[in-house]
C-alpha cells in the first residue's frame, strides 16, 4: 500500500527520502554521524524494496548542477588565493597525495578485476566525496550513451552502490588512524596549543595611538607615506590634531605631535612603530557622542565587488574601514580588499555621516539571504554550455565535462571574478549554503533510489572485497599524509589531522579532530587544502573512469 503510494507520487517520494534521511544522519554513535549522507542510504534502502520506487532522473540532474555550482561559487575565491599564498605548497602536496589514491585505485581495478564504474565508486567513497561521486556519474552516462539503455542504466548505478559500501570505512578509517598515531607518536595536544597561541598572539588586532615623531613624513599626507611601504597590515582610524579629532583619508596630513589611531597586529603594529614613533602615553579616547562606530553589513550590489580603494578614489562614503569580518574570521582590511556580499565592516565616521555610511554599504540582513536569479540562471546556463563541449579522446571516444563539471568549473570562474559590469556572480554565504543543500539532497535522493535495487546483487557478488578496496585506499592515503605531514614537513599533529580532514572533505574527520586538538589549528589546515582537494577529486574521479572504460 505504501509502496504504491510512494510510487505513484515522486514528489512525496523524494521528501520522504529526505526526511528520513536527515533523521538517520542526526543520530550520533560515539559521536559519529552520517549527517547529509544519510539521504543516499535512505535512497538506496527505497530503491532496493522495488524498482518502482526510483525517482525520475532530471531530479537528481537538477541537484547536481545546483549544488557544483554552488559550490564553485563559494570555493573560486579560496580556490585561486592558494596559488599565490603559502597554502600553494600544501595544495600540491594534498593534490599528489590524492593523485596516489587514484593510482592505488587503478592498481586494485588491474589485480581485483573489479569493473571501471566500480573501482571510480570505490575511490569516491574511500575518500568519501559526494561531488566526485556526482562527476563520475555524468562521465559515465556521457561515456555510455551509445550502449542499450539496461546496460547504460546499470553501468551509471554502480559507481553510487560501490560508494556506499567504501563510505563508512573512509569515514571511520581516517578517525581510527587519527587516534592510532597520536598513540604511536606520544602526541601532547595541550603542548601544541600552547605553541599556536603564542605563535597567534601577533594576529591579534588591536588599536594604539600613536605620536608622530618621524620628521621624514611631517606634512605628507597619508596617501603619499603609504605607497612606498606596500602592504603594512593595518589601517588608520583617526587622527587628532591639537583639541580636534577627524577621520583619516588618504588626503589626511600627518604632522609631527599629532596623536594617530593605528589598527592592526601585533606585527603590523611594530610597522607602525618604526613609521610614526612611539606609543602614546595617553590614547586618543573614542568620543562616542561625535563619532560613530558602526558594525555594517556589505549589501549594496553596487559597491560589492570593489576594493576599498577603489571605492575611497570615488568618495562615495565619509569613513573609514578599519576591520571586516567575513565568515568567522576577522581581519584588517588593506586598500585592494574586494568586498563581497555579507561582508561586516567596521566603519569609523563622523556620527552625523553614520545613517548615510550604512546606507551606501546596504546594511541589510535581509538583502544578503537572497539570491540574483538572474545571475544565478546566466551562470548555470554558461556551465550546461560548457558541459556540452565534446572533448576527443584515443579510439573515436569524446569526453564532455557534463553536467557534474562544466558548472563547476564556471562557478569557480565566476566566484574568482565576482563581478562583470553590472553583474554580481558571487552569493551572499547563507543564499549558498541553502542552494547548495537543497541541491545535494536533491542529488543524493535521486541517485539512491536509482541505484538501490542493485546494492545486495552487488554486496553478494563480492561487496566484501570492494569494501577491502576501498579501505586500502583510504589507509594509504592517510597513513601517507599522517606520516609525511608530522615527520617529513614536521607539522603540529593537530595540523596533520586538519589537513587530512581537508583532504579528505570529511566534516566528521574534522569534528574528531578538533575534539582532540582543542584548538584551531585542524580548522586553519583544513580549510587551507579544502578547495584543491574537492577540485582534484572531482577531475581524479572523471579521468579514473575515462581512462579505465577506454582501456576495459
Amino acid at each position: 500500500m505504501i509502496v504504491d503510494l510512494l510510487a505513484s507520487s515522486p514528489l512525496l517520494l523524494l521528501f520522504s527520502v529526505i526526511g528520513l534521511g536527515y533523521l538517520l544522519g542526526s543520530i550520533r554513535i560515539f559521536g559519529f554521524s552520517l549527517g547529509v549522507a544519510a539521504v543516499l542510504f535512505v535512497g538506496m534502502a527505497f530503491g532496493a524494496m522495488d524498482t518502482r520506487l526510483a525517482l525520475p532522473e532530471y531530479i537528481y540532474v537538477i541537484g547536481l548542477v545546483l549544488f557544483v555550482y554552488a559550490i564553485g561559487l563559494q570555493a573560486g575565491p579560496g580556490f585561486f588565493a592558494s596559488f599565490r599564498s603559502r597554502g600553494l605548497r600544501f595544495s600540491v602536496i594534498a593534490v599528489l597525495l590524492l593523485s596516489a589514491g587514484a593510482v592505488i585505485a587503478i592498481v586494485l581495478w588491474y589485480g581485483m578485476g573489479l569493473s571501471a564504474p566500480n573501482i571510480a565508486g570505490i575511490f569516491c567513497g574511500a575518500l568519501t566525496n559526494t561531488p566526485a561521486l556526482a562527476a563520475t556519474v555524468e562521465a559515465i552516462k556521457n561515456l555510455s550513451a551509445a550502449l542499450p539503455k539496461e546496460l547504460a542504466d546499470s553501468s551509471v548505478s554502480a559507481p553510487v552502490v560501490t560508494y556506499g559500501l567504501a563510505y563508512p570505512f573512509g569515514v571511520f578509517g581516517v578517525i581510527l588512524w587519527f587516534y592510532v598515531f597520536s598513540r604511536i607518536f606520544k602526541v601532547d595536544f595541550a603542548k601544541e596549543e600552547a605553541e599556536r597561541l603564542k605563535a597567534s598572539s601577533a594576529e591579534q588586532i588591536a588599536s594604539v595611538t600613536y605620536r608622530i615623531s618621524n620628521p621624514a613624513i611631517n606634512g605628507r599626507s597619508v596617501e603619499k607615506v603609504l605607497a612606498s611601504f606596500g602592504r603594512t597590515g593595518f589601517a588608520l582610524s583617526r587622527i587628532k590634531k591639537g583639541e580636534k579629532i577627524e577621520i583619516v583619508t588618504p588626503e589626511t596630513v600627518l604632522n609631527v605631535g599629532d596623536l594617530l589611531v593605528v589598527v592592526g597586529s601585533e606585527r603590523s603594529q611594530e610597522i607602525a612603530g618604526v613609521l610614526f614613533g612611539q606609543p602614546a602615553e595617553q590614547p586618543i579616547a573614542e568620543q562616542r557622542d561625535e563619532m560613530s562606530y558602526r558594525r555594517v553589513f556589505v549589501s549594496n550590489k553596487e559597491v560589492v565587488g570593489k576594493t576599498i580603494a577603489e571605492l575611497q578614489d570615488e568618495r562615495q562614503f565619509a569613513g573609514t574601514i578599519t576591520r571586516l569580518r567575513r565568515g568567522d574570521v576577522e581581519f584588517v582590511p588593506t586598500p585592494d580588499t574586494i568586498l563581497e556580499l555579507g561582508d561586516r565592516i567596521l566603519v569609523v565616521s563622523r556620527r552625523v555621516d553614520a545613517d548615510e555610511v550604512a546606507k551606501f554599504f546596504g546594511d541589510s540582513i535581509k538583502s544578503i539571504s537572497e539570491a540574483d536569479y538572474l545571475s544565478l540562471s546566466l551562470g548555470i546556463v554558461l556551465g550546461v554550455f560548457v558541459g556540452m563541449i565534446p572533448f576527443p579522446l584515443p579510439h573515436g571516444i569524446t569526453f564532455k565535462l557534463g553536467f557534474a563539471g562544466g558548472p563547476l568549473i564556471v562557478g569557480l570562474i565566476l566566484g574568482r571574478l565576482e563581478r562583470t559590469g553590472k553583474i554580481i556572480w558571487g552569493m551572499p554565504f547563507n543564499a549558498n549554503l541553502v542552494l547548495r543543500q537543497i541541491g545535494l539532497v536533491f542529488f543524493l535522493a535521486g541517485i539512491g533510489t536509482r541505484a538501490g535495487y542493485g546494492f545486495w546483487a552487488t554486496f553478494q557478488s563480492g561487496g566484501l572485497s570492494m569494501i577491502a578496496a576501498g579501505a586500502i585506499i583510504t589507509t594509504c592515503v592517510t597513513v601517507a599524509t599522517i606520516l609525511i605531514g608530522y615527520r617529513y614537513l614536521k607539522l603540529p599533529m593537530s595540523s596533520v589531522m586538519g589537513l587530512m580532514s581537508g583532504m579528505q572533505t570529511q566534516p566528521a574527520c574534522l569534528a574528531y579532530a578538533n575534539q582532540q586538538a582543542q584548538n584551531e589549528l585542524p580548522n586553519i589546515w583544513y580549510a587551507t587544502v579544502y578547495p584543491a582537494s574537492m577540485i582534484a577529486k572531482i577531475i581524479l574521479a572523471q579521468l579514473i573512469v575515462s581512462i579505465l572504460l577506454m582501456l576495459s
